[in-house]
């Protein structure tokens, strides 16, 4: 199975998603949304498969910073449009497997999305 996790990597859940999966010697490849950038495709890619809701993170110190004429996100475009803006307004973190999207550090729902993947070290 291939698993690309997504996100920052000082972001304390993506720490312990990180740790989460060496624990269970899952192997994966990590890309820092910072450092090595986010494509719009990929961002259009993910709302194709989950709500936009669920990858815009409102609860974080980047949306608070927003200016509130900033904080406008009626729709997938206008959502996207902010999130490549500002990267660290993606809920972490992001991780796509060959049976799908994983939105955020849950778990018993990884457990169960990436429970048959072969042991092995992060790549």
């Amino acid at each position: 199975m291939t698993i690309k996790l997504y996100g920052i990597p000082n972001c304390d859940t993506v720490k312990k998603a990180r740790a989460w999966l060496t624990e269970q010697g899952v192997a994966y490849s990590f890309h820092d949304f910072r450092k090595d950038g986010l494509t719009d495709s990929r961002l259009q890619a993910w709302t194709a498969q989950a709500d936009w809701k669920l990858l815009l993170n409102t609860r974080g110190t980047t949306w608070r910073k927003l200016a509130e004429s900033e904080r406008v996100a009626s729709d997938a475009l206008s959502a996207q449009a902010l999130m490549l803006a500002h990267p660290s307004l993606i809920k972490r973190p992001v991780v796509e497997t060959d049976k799908g999207l994983l939105i955020g550090f849950d778990p018993a729902a990884w457990q169960t999305l990436v429970g048959s993947a072969s042991a092995a070290k992060p790549i």
